[in-house]
């Protein structure tokens, strides 16, 4: 089974699909959410998002027009996923990951409510890390709020680049 195939086969839903945004990282992303959250964070700006079974389930055809999307506009200085969280279903990140980054070649932004030494920890996140460059971390803490801060909601959240290039 080739590896769009073993990722339709994880039944990751699609919550909603930004094809220009400023507010997910830096410079113009194509950003991705995904449902599923088991966080539950106080405060949450999308909590509808924490149930597994809303949005769309991905497909093959789905996941061909976002390639296709992302591809065509020279804009785009990345992509982000986010959600829910992304690793509430870590196989299918990783292997929605793996194919966006080989298949557009841009940087991958991930937003997480694990933090980066629970990544780490765990085998299944921890293989999702190599196709992120940058991971912003941590759970939603609204004791924390700060509207100030650049792409995150709470000041123990991170901004970690993985990558040297990122």
């Amino acid at each position: 089974m080739d590896e769009v195939k073993q990722l339709i086969a994880q039944n990751i839903r699609i919550l909603n699909i930004y094809p220009e945004t400023i507010s997910d990282g830096f410079g113009l992303r194509y950003a991705i959410y995904l449902s599923g959250c088991s966080h539950h964070c106080p405060g949450c700006h999308n909590p509808e998002s924490w149930n597994p079974q809303q949005g769309t389930l991905l497909t093959e055809e789905m996941l061909k027009d976002m390639l296709t999307e992302i591809c065509r506009n020279p804009l785009l200085d990345g992509i982000t996923l986010s959600g829910g969280d992304p690793m509430f279903h870590p196989e299918g990140a990783r292997m929605l990951l793996k194919i966006l980054k080989e298949k557009t070649n841009l940087p991958v932004w991930c937003y997480t409510g694990y933090t980066y030494e629970e990544m780490v920890q765990s085998t299944a996140l921890k293989a999702c890390l190599p196709y992120i460059d940058v991971l912003v971390d941590g759970r939603f803490d609204r004791e924390l709020f700060n509207p100030s801060l650049a792409f995150r909601g709470s000041s123990n959240q991170r901004i970690i680049h993985l990558h040297k290039n990122s």
